[in-house]
């Protein structure tokens, strides 16, 4: 079957593909440390729209990120035996309609932010240079998880701007905070394709890393706690939030187990459940601003 006949159905389940509809890990790991934000900047207390806008918009620019990705990426994906069979890779869908796909979902998203202040305007234009940037960049930098980090967490300065009007030093060291997670869950992912990434000359913090890749996810780890526990003592939080740090340590310590052996499936599962350690530290904000608080 060409392309050409292919129904509309048929069609919109590609695109569904395309941007990873079926695999939501990559939203979640955008959407908590927005949310971190948006509940810390507001009190505990974000606007409807607020939480709506930045959720759809945290889903469909990640959605718009992965046809970027998949476009930039389609030729070394077809010698990658977890990617070649995308649906851009394999030929389902044209290059071109990746492109308009991403197109479409970033203009869709940039929308959400017209109601919010011109603050928020400018960051959402370096959000959206830093997805379509993102998958040339890991061409040729050595830890390229450093800049994803970036483009996962600039939600952060944007949920700040959005309720204060300002980004204030706790959102920059949020920000910084996401970074060093993002290399911590983002080498577990790379250790995955390490072998077919060493064969194409590409480069990841996995790679770079090398034999200390397992002690450098956990001094990521401990970094990120660490800047979360320092945002804590400035604001001021207690018990709370900083059982959220705890309950987030464990399950970093379960990641560490984990990957220890440097087994692909166990360190792809270390990297799905770092959606559990960006709840725990949402759960414990949440808790803190939204329960002590008016308790």
């Amino acid at each position: 079957m060409t392309t050409a006949s292919l129904s509309l159905a048929q069609r919109v389940g590609l695109y569904a593909r395309l941007v990873r509809i079926d695999k939501p890990i990559g939203i979640l790991l955008l959407l908590w440390p927005t949310l971190w934000a948006l509940w810390i900047a507001s009190d505990g207390a974000p606007t409807p729209y607020l939480v709506f806008a930045f959720v759809l918009g945290t889903a469909l620019m990640r959605s718009a990120g992965c046809a970027i990705n998949d476009y930039f990426d389609r030729d070394v994906d077809l010698h990658v035996a977890r990617t070649k069979d995308r649906v851009l890779t394999s030929g389902l869908i044209s290059p071109k309609e990746a492109l308009l796909v991403a197109a479409g979902l970033a203009l869709v998203s940039l929308l959400l932010v017209l109601p919010m202040n011109h603050l928020v305007w400018a960051l959402a234009v370096v959000a959206a240079f830093l997805a379509v940037s993102y998958p040339k960049f890991k061409r040729f930098f050595a830890i390229p998880q450093a800049y994803l980090g970036i483009a996962f967490g600039f939600g952060i300065p944007m949920a700040f701007a959005a309720v204060l009007g300002t980004v204030p030093a706790i959102g920059w060291l949020m920000l910084l905070a996401n970074i060093v997670w993002a290399i911590a869950y983002d080498t577990e992912y790379a250790m995955v394709d390490r072998p077919d990434d060493l064969k194409l000359g590409l480069h990841t913090s996995a790679i770079t890393f090398g034999r200390h890749d397992v002690l450098m996810v956990g001094i990521c780890y401990v970094v990120t706690l660490a800047m979360l526990g320092a945002i804590g003592f400035m604001l001021g939080y207690g018990w709370a939030f900083y059982l959220g740090l705890v309950a987030a340590a464990a399950i970093a310590v379960r990641h560490l187990v984990w990957i220890r052996h440097r087994e692909p499936g166990p360190c792809f599962r270390a990297f799905l459940n770092n959606t559990w350690f960006g709840f725990a530290v949402f759960a414990g904000i949440v808790v803190q601003t939204s329960v002590l608080s008016r308790a």
